[in-house]
């Protein structure tokens, strides 16, 4: 099933089913109870939000290789996590804005996991069992603002920073499936996630065994090579296929812009 968030002609936000071409309102806890409501909408109708308003956004850090060779016969004790604040989420279509006193920021297309069920010392055979779905992920990135010491917070946290979306996809095989990106309509990414270092797997049993994942957390797993620095005016789509494209338009902060 795919599911999102939408509006329709700026009203509320509502939850729903995307089928081929329309959409069936539903409503409740998309992890635990819901219903359809009845309603339904042309997809031409709506605007496609953020598919879901996360619990908290966990990254991990420089997860693949160019080619299987280049996998590590061991993998690190200790992986390569962050945290990037839910105020960053955006959705497909909206723009990311370039901080001030920068020209470029990096993007990071991704398969981003969604979990659906409380997880704790979960082992690596049961893992997919707490997955609710996926959806696309760009981790945006400014490493202009990256501690000298390997700090990345400040770098990753900026709003607009993490588009998500379009859909979130629960019938995804992860293992099966591409990360691809285009800027401008040129390919720069294009990554089987069997390129992974830590495989997705590992990566959520080890969080477990440090942290209680809770239903809506957002696990990015790491962007393929070839991600690099854009202007403002760059076009930048984030594609797996079988969850769709995530597009997005890189602009200039605005000047004088006041706090909401």
């Amino acid at each position: 099933m795919k599911f999102i968030r939408f509006e329709v002609e700026g009203s509320k936000v509502y939850q729903g089913e995307l089928t081929k071409d329309s959409v069936k309102q539903i409503t409740g806890d998309l992890f635990s109870e819901w219903r359809y409501t009845g309603e339904t909408f042309n997809i031409c109708d709506v605007k496609l939000l953020a598919p879901l308003q996360p619990n908290q956004i966990i990254g991990i850090g420089a997860n693949y290789v160019t080619k299987k060779e280049d996998l590590p016969s061991e993998l690190p004790e200790i992986p390569v996590f962050f945290y990037k604040p839910t105020s960053s989420v955006i959705g497909p279509e909206e723009q990311i804005v370039i901080p001030k006193g920068i020209e470029q920021v990096k993007f990071e297309s991704e398969l981003a996991i969604i979990i659906g069920k409380e997880a704790k010392n979960v082992p690596e055979s049961r893992v997919l069992d707490y997955v609710f779905g996926y959806t696309v992920g760009n981790d945006v990135t400014a490493p202009q603002f990256f501690h000298k010491d390997g700090h990345w917070t400040i770098g990753k946290s900026f709003d607009t920073f993490t588009p998500l979306g379009p859909v979130i996809e629960t019938e995804l095989d992860p293992f099966q499936v591409k990360v691809e990106a285009k800027l401008n309509g040129i390919e720069k990414q294009n990554s089987e996630t069997e390129l992974m270092i830590i495989p997705i797997r590992k990566m959520i049993s080890y969080l477990t065994t440090v942290m209680t994942l809770k239903p809506g957390d957002v696990i990015l797993t790491g962007s393929p090579i070839g991600a690099e620095l854009v202007d403002a005016g760059a076009v930048i789509e984030c594609e797996i296929k079988g969850i769709g494209i995530l597009r997005n338009t890189f602009v200039t902060e605005k000047v004088g812009a006041k706090s909401s």
